[in-house]
């Protein structure tokens, strides 16, 4: 990690819901909380607790010096809705394949 950058990974207990439009996108009881520097705390979701047969992948893709290279997937109403890092830097490996949601409702 760069100096003065720090990403944490633990895993959580917390009841986590996606929903969009009333339809529940992902439910879970075991996400993962990525605290990183300057950001807020994300939930990452494993691909069992989602919904993935009502997401499309999108052609997005980022790149971030600490995580690695994400992609996206959308719905018809929100691209890019969710992302999720198939091969992560070694540092955040737990996170591999898990999904994570701009917008989540912690229950």
């Amino acid at each position: 990690m760069a100096k003065g950058h720090e990403i944490t990974i633990e895993r959580g207990t917390e009841h986590v819901r996606v929903v969009r439009g009333g339809q529940v996108l992902a439910d879970s009881t075991r996400p993962l909380l990525l605290r990183e520097t300057g950001l807020p705390v994300r939930y990452y979701l494993p691909p069992e607790d989602v919904r993935t047969d009502l997401l499309t992948p999108s052609r997005t893709h980022t790149h971030c010096p600490f995580k690695g290279d994400a992609s996206y997937w959308s719905l018809p109403d929100a691209p890019d809705l969710v992302w999720a890092y198939p091969e992560p830097k070694p540092e955040v490996a737990e996170i591999k394949d898990h999904f994570c949601f701009y917008e989540v409702e912690v229950v």
